[in-house]
């Protein structure tokens, strides 16, 4: 039988595994751009942000496997490459990144390196605790996220209580819309598949329980992560909207971060933040090059250093990328994103919903649904490409850059009614 104890390490360690540097420096600059509609953004990036990597974390708990669970209904070979794009993804993006905001804002202010240095030291370190395998869920549950959520709590505390409830008043036409995207940077939903599998692994390492038991420590423990990630970004957000006083327009979001905290924690603001950043961060790319090198032992058994190869070209990737500036990761990374996000929020869903409504042939209906819809957006973000997005205005939410919903919520309706008159005929030939 599975304790509480080990409920609420486990939803320390899956908060940390999803609480990086997207996680840290998005929130505050989303609410410093919207003002007095903060509330909005804040529903918005919680939809995505928050909602949506609890799914998958619940789809997890239902399957019990690993990310080619996700998509193997689909067909084997699409789940075969669409699992190694997300990996490609995860460790090529949001990994490096976490290296080059904790050298922007942790190691940048106190120490004249290059930000290539700060790369391999801290890659080298992510390598260490890659290898250390058994022993993550209980480093990071019980050791490195109390320490996160005391900080933010700190900093957001002495923000709401300190300063006047007076907002600005905002220029944002859409802010459900803009918090969804911007939800995305987070890349929490490419985390939940990633992070679910490191989770599962590593109760399997730890815990010989029943199926049952194990699923409902792991639903039990994403519901509570979730509740505390909303919690933080909401509170995030309401610190940068209160901040519009403060700072000028051109801020950058690692500026702003650094920023609040000087005005809320004093003298001693760079270094709670500097301790902050680089565990936020750590704490997420040790989580990602683990679920990428656990994947690849696992679909390739036989290969003896599988792990260990994934861990090191893991390590090495974030070496290269992570010695670029944050914005231009970040830049670089919107394509990717509005091609592979939509995607995996419908295989979470499809996922999550009782078997009868998600046969075969509706996860093939609504993927390729949300597939050829998304394309427009993907398109649309790519500097070098000419699109006239007028040709796409006849479709439902394509000026929110959700164009891809309604259609795969339709395809989703039309092919079970298809799986239920195939099933009528097939009842009144027997």
């Amino acid at each position: 039988m599975l304790k509480n104890k080990e409920t609420l390490i486990t939803t320390f360690a899956m908060f940390s595994l999803f609480f990086g540097a997207g996680n840290l420096i998005l929130p505050p600059f989303l609410g410093f751009k919207s003002g007095e509609l903060w509330w909005l953004v804040a529903l918005g990036f919680a939809i995505s942000a928050v909602l949506v990597p609890i799914f998958g974390i619940l789809a997890h708990a239902k399957l019990q496997g690993t990310i080619f669970d996700f998509g193997k209904k689909v067909s084997p070979a699409f789940s075969m490459v669409y699992s190694f794009a997300i990996y490609a993804i995860a460790v090529g993006l949001p990994s490096p990144r976490t290296a080059s905001v904790t050298h922007e804002i942790a190691i940048q202010p106190f120490f004249n390196v290059s930000s290539l240095t700060t790369s391999i030291l801290y890659f080298s370190l992510v390598f260490v605790f890659v290898m250390n395998r058994s022993k993550i869920l209980d480093i990071l549950g019980k050791l490195l996220t109390p320490a996160i959520i005391f900080i933010l709590l700190a900093i957001i505390g002495i923000t709401i209580m300190d300063l006047d409830f007076a907002f600005e008043k905002s220029s944002i036409v859409n802010p459900l819309s803009l918090g969804i995207l911007e939800g995305y940077q987070t890349f929490d939903a490419i985390a939940a598949l990633v992070v679910g599998g490191v989770i599962i692994v590593s109760i399997n390492l730890r815990s010989k329980a029943p199926y049952e038991a194990k699923k409902r420590l792991i639903k039990r423990s994403g519901w509570l992560a979730g509740l505390a990630l909303f919690l933080i970004y909401a509170g995030l957000i309401l610190t940068g909207a209160l901040q519009q006083d403060h700072f000028m327009g051109g801020v950058s979001r690692t500026e702003l971060l650094t920023g609040i905290s000087s005005l809320t924690l004093g003298n001693t603001a760079n270094i709670f933040l500097s301790i902050l950043v680089s565990l936020a961060c750590f704490t997420t790319a040790v989580g990602i090059v683990t679920g990428a090198a656990d994947f690849i032992k696992a679909k390739f058994s036989r290969w003896y250093y599988g792990y260990l190869a994934t861990a090191i070209i893991g390590c090495l990737l974030g070496i290269l990328i992570g010695q670029f500036n944050v914005g231009y990761i970040i830049t670089i990374a919107l394509p990717a994103l509005m091609f592979i996000y939509p995607i995996t929020i419908v295989l979470i869903l499809l996922n999550l919903v009782p078997d009868r409504w998600a046969s075969p042939r509706v996860f093939k209906k609504v993927v390729l649904a949300t597939f050829v819809f998304s394309i427009p957006d993907f398109l649309g973000t790519l500097s070098f490409v000419d699109i006239n997005t007028d040709i796409f205005g006849w479709i439902p939410f394509s000026d929110y850059q959700l164009g891809w919903v309604l259609p795969a919520l339709v395809a989703f309706i039309i092919a079970n009614v298809l799986d239920k008159a195939t099933s009528s005929k097939s009842g009144i030939g027997a």
